[in-house]
């Protein structure tokens, strides 16, 4: 329903219940809560607009909104709460102990004890996530013509799985692993050209 909204931050507040800030758009407050990195980021100002990502959740007795800084973190957060047991609360204890680059690198790499450093965060659910996620992440079909600019490697196809997963598309992702290669090293693993082409569209 809604992708992002763009106002200005009329408040920020910590409670018990987690980070919270209001963006108002168009003469409408919105309450989102947000992760401590982006609760940090964020300023106060009657004057400043900014662009916030969100994303509504539906619960039997709620609706709830959640604001991030960058899209990919939306989007983490958004298959976080797709897998069973990862609730919106945990899914933002993890992005607080984490970001989204470092908590795709270890999804891939499968270390479950590194997971496990996020609150409330178990080794049987840590392995659990890893599990999902990585399946959700690498075993995006990938598109049967890709540009002749892209070597085929395990690491720029995993790259480009993870991105698709994301929702970012073909042609922005093909421009996007064509303007790192040059700075891309032969012997760069998947967790190396993921954070750069990540960072890369976050800019």
């Amino acid at each position: 329903m809604f992708d992002y909204f763009k106002g200005i931050i009329s408040d920020k507040r910590r409670s018990a219940k987690g980070n919270f800030i209001t963006i108002e758009a168009s003469g409408v407050g919105y309450l989102l809560e947000v992760v401590e990195r982006d609760f940090i980021c964020t300023n106060v100002s009657e004057t400043d607009i900014q662009k916030i990502y969100v994303l509504l959740t539906h619960r039997e007795d709620a609706m709830s909104l959640y604001g991030f800084l960058n899209k990919e973190t939306r989007d983490i957060f958004q298959i976080l709460i797709s897998v069973s047991g990862v609730g919106a609360k945990m899914a933002i204890a993890l992005l607080n102990e984490f970001d989204a680059c470092d908590l795709i690198s270890l999804v891939i790499d499968g270390d479950f004890k590194e997971l496990t450093r996020a609150k409330g965060v178990g080794p049987k659910l840590a392995q659990k996530i890893i599990l999902e996620l990585k399946d959700k992440l690498i075993k995006t079909e990938l598109p049967k013509v890709s540009s002749q600019k892209i070597p085929h490697s395990q690491a720029f196809d995993d790259t480009q799985a993870v991105l698709l997963s994301l929702g970012y598309e073909e042609k922005e992702i093909e421009d996007t692993l064509a303007k790192i290669l040059p700075s891309i090293d032969d012997n760069a693993n998947s967790e190396d050209v993921i954070r750069r082409a990540l960072t890369c569209l976050s800019m």
